[in-house]
């Protein structure tokens, strides 16, 4: 695929196209820097605004941060970079933390430009992260400024495989969408070959980030390894496992539909009803519930039904009006009171 060839396919998927402005995430890497162009060549630099975000994780971050600067002065794009600092043993994941932070440094311009205050980032927002805030923006999906990243259809892949691995769930199998509220991924469809392609054609350098290749990080293995062990139990492997998502996305929508009509815009629903249901929706219910109370993926909830309806049995067994409550993942408690099933968000304990 040359790089006309490359313009036509993402014009033809219509999510780098027309008035709509666009921030670009530009990490420096090849991917990156192809997502900036093709967007300068279908939006015009004018339209286009790149954010780049300076972790100081890595000893060439201030090259990669200087050749960012330098691309967006050649292609006469305004850029933005946000520098950050992690502090030393800092508790929990580090991908997560930079994912966040990118992520809602990208909200908060797309909102800057378009003249609104920034996002709430505190974790008092329903417990929603920067990702969820960026999908779930159907007003800056319409008309506002998109938010767009540079994910081919091998980070599919592996983002697949990953999670399949590391979370149970159907979820799992979905991958990530060409286009969820804000955010918006052109390059989903080509494979990351077609990237670097793009890149040598047009004469444009990229960045290599070492720790891609570093098997200290999960989605390294699942490069490395496991990508190349389903590459030589069948050539059509990465293909099957994208058409498996892409049909499991379409179901998922029809299994999405039947939890709402079945509880038509309710925040609860009967212990009796539940336990009348298919387990299947029944385990689709709970996890609906979890999440709407959550504000982020409960899956685990869905392994809760039998204690939950257990739970129902001991609610009734108590005085009239009696309360039972499950921590049933995540943040969330299933709480069942008069025979309804409810969920509530809870505090998280504090850390001495």
């Amino acid at each position: 695929m040359n790089a006309e060839e490359l313009h036509e396919h993402v014009r033809a998927g219509g999510l780098l196209a027309g008035e709509r402005p666009v921030v670009a995430m530009l990490s420096g890497g090849r991917d990156s820097v192809c997502l900036l162009d093709v967007a300068v060549a279908l939006c015009g630099a004018g339209r286009v605004r790149a954010l780049h975000v300076n972790y100081g994780l890595r000893a060439a971050s201030d090259e990669d941060e200087r050749h960012c600067r330098e691309l967006c002065e050649r292609l006469g794009v305004a850029v933005e970079v946000v520098r950050a600092e992690r502090a030393p043993g800092a508790a929990g994941n580090m991908h997560a933390w930079a994912r966040e932070l990118r992520y809602r440094a990208a909200l908060d311009l797309a909102r800057r430009l378009e003249g609104l205050p920034a996002s709430d980032p505190s974790p008092s927002a329903a417990g929603e992260s920067a990702l969820e805030a960026l999908a779930q923006d159907a007003l800056g999906a319409r008309a506002g400024t998109a938010v767009a990243t540079g994910h081919t259809a091998s980070d599919q892949v592996e983002t697949i495989l990953y999670r399949l691995a590391a979370s149970p769930g159907r979820r799992a199998l979905l991958g990530m969408s060409v286009r969820e509220g804000r955010l918006v991924r052109p390059f989903l469809g080509l494979p990351r070959s077609a990237t670097g392609d793009y890149c040598r054609e047009r004469h444009l350098a990229w960045r290599e980030d070492e720790s891609n290749s570093s098997e200290r990080y999960a989605r390294a293995r699942v490069r490395h390894g496991l990508l190349v062990a389903l590459d030589a139990v069948h050539p059509a492997a990465q293909a099957n496992v994208l058409r498996t998502a892409e049909l499991l996305r379409e179901e998922s929508s029809l299994l999405d539909a039947l939890v709402r009509e079945e509880l038509e815009g309710s925040e609860s629903i009967s212990i009796e009803r539940l336990r009348e249901l298919h387990p299947a929706l029944a385990r689709l219910v709970v996890i609906h519930l979890a999440e709407r109370a959550a504000g982020t993926n409960v899956a685990q909830a869905g392994e809760r039904v039998a204690e939950i309806l257990a739970l129902g049995a001991f609610s009734r067994g108590q005085a009239r009006g009696g309360r039972a409550e499950l921590h049933v993942g995540g943040l969330v408690a299933a709480v069942v009171e008069r025979g309804e099933l409810r969920m509530i968000a809870i505090q998280p304990r504090e850390q001495h």
